[in-house]
């Protein structure tokens, strides 16, 4: 079979908000010009765009990938404790549609169940039963096994990847991002000793908040809107 070459498995649109500032339909112009036959869209912490994504993406001809940016708490840390690592988003793609189902359970319960003085998330408990249909991506350089190894936290980064692989087997991937930042640089090594020994599979992906570098300074502007700076 011919390559499909590069498809996006990590984008943010203007629903995540506050943070991205790529319409829906500048997103299927974009992949339609790169002849990307498929196309995820991975918004932080709710599925707003998706109906609107599907029908746009599926009119362009490219397959649409429903998934999300979802923060989970995996309970495996002393509360109490210094340089606790807050829950940090892991990404979560529709592979069926039982999947799908169970991503907007999860999605809805985030918001639900988490106290109004929080930032909505999971409870690590709450995939058990759910992740049949799903794909999961570690997350990035903010993801929750990143973020323990770039904090030292070795042991944990491993114990939390098997609690994951525990419940995805193969569907969950070790996820690399290569903006040359030092934050990606200094726990990449680590993340990929981690695949080969779990003996798990890896993902490039790129996290694009805008469309093109032209979009940088107005990009800045919003988040400094977004963080009142």
């Amino acid at each position: 079979m011919p390559s499909a070459g590069f498809v996006h498995l990590h984008v943010h649109s203007a629903y995540s908000l506050l943070k991205g500032s790529i319409k829906i339909a500048k997103l299927a112009e974009l992949a339609k010009k790169d002849h990307q036959p498929a196309l995820a869209l991975t918004d932080t912490d709710n599925m707003f765009g998706a109906l609107e994504f599907s029908d746009k993406m599926a009119g362009s001809g490219i397959q649409p990938i429903v998934g999300c940016e979802i923060a989970i708490e995996f309970g495996d840390q002393d509360p109490n404790a210094r340089n606790v690592l807050l829950p940090s988003r892991v990404v979560l793609l529709a592979a069926q549609e039982r999947g799908y189902r169970s991503l907007m359970r999860l999605n809805s319960r985030a918001f639900l169940e988490t106290p109004d003085t929080h930032a909505p998330h999971i409870k690590f408990d709450w995939l058990e039963g759910e992740t049949e249909g799903l794909i999961a991506l570690t997350g990035g350089p903010d993801g929750p096994i990143s973020l323990a190894l770039a904090g030292g936290y070795t042991e944990l980064a491993a114990a939390r990847c098997e609690r994951l692989a525990s419940l995805f087997g193969d569907r969950l991937y070790i996820e690399l991002q290569r903006h040359n930042i030092e934050k990606e640089r200094r726990v990449e090594s680590s993340l990929i000793d981690i695949a080969y020994t779990k003996g798990l599979p890896l993902v490039a992906t790129n996290e694009p908040y805008f469309a093109t570098t032209d979009d940088y300074e107005a990009h800045d502007a919003l988040l400094c809107i977004a963080g009142g700076r």
